[in-house]
């Protein structure tokens, strides 16, 4: 009974996200602002940082997992003010396949970070330092926050530069989603009897709508 759960919830979410591109190019502005869908996954760089009590940490202890990771520091002004927003998505979809990983850059370390989630009221976040700052090098972020989603199998699928309101409802459905269609490969044949709508819609506007159906294709198929 579960697994016939599991296929109707991978069915709906599929074709929710698949109507916004049969709708044709009206439809993308419905997609969460500044997302910048990769057109093919690709392997998120290794990072590495310490968790809370000091022990080394890395992307690959939350294989298996949909992954959002938020490059930040406390002396950031767009990355203070989205914390909390942060905070609140932990607080409403984190569990056995979403968890949102906070990697601070302060080079205070655990007590700069412990302060800020003190004074903001952080209470869901996890906390994780690389006081080395090499995590924005890995990454190659070109300014704070940069957040990337990274699927169960390690894969880069978006990457976000810039602050979001990341509880607010369309984001928060978005990634909702994201992690049902993770939960069932049946989204991949899914896909393929999408192909054929989505190329004829795209004819007389090439270019943002097929670019989103070859984000959808590459993410579920490849």
């Amino acid at each position: 009974m579960m697994f016939l759960i599991g296929r109707l919830a991978s069915r709906i979410a599929f074709w929710t996200m698949a109507a916004w591109l049969i709708a044709g190019p009206a439809a993308a502005q419905a997609l969460p602002p500044k997302f910048l869908l990769l057109d093919v996954p690709k392997p998120a760089a290794a990072i590495n940082f310490d968790d809370g009590q000091g022990r080394a940490r890395g992307l690959a202890d939350f294989k298996g997992k949909v992954v959002l990771l938020n490059i930040w520091a406390t002396w950031c002004i767009p990355c203070r003010k989205e914390m909390p927003a942060l905070d609140r998505l932990q607080a409403s979809l984190a569990g056995p396949d979403f968890v949102v990983v906070p990697v601070s850059i302060d080079r205070g370390g655990r007590d700069t970070v412990a302060k800020f989630y003190a004074e903001t009221g952080i209470r869901n976040l996890a906390m994780y330092i690389d006081a080395s700052g090499q995590a924005v090098r890995t990454v190659g972020a070109v300014g704070l926050p940069t957040t990337l989603i990274i699927n169960r199998g390690g894969n880069e699928i978006d990457r976000i530069i810039g602050p979001l309101e990341w509880d607010a409802p369309e984001i928060a459905e978005f990634l909702r989603h994201v992690i049902i269609l993770e939960q069932n490969e049946e989204a991949g044949s899914l896909a393929r009897a999408l192909q054929a709508q989505v190329k004829q819609r795209d004819h007389d506007s090439p270019g943002s709508l097929q670019r989103a159906f070859q984000w959808l294709m590459a993410r579920f198929i490849n």
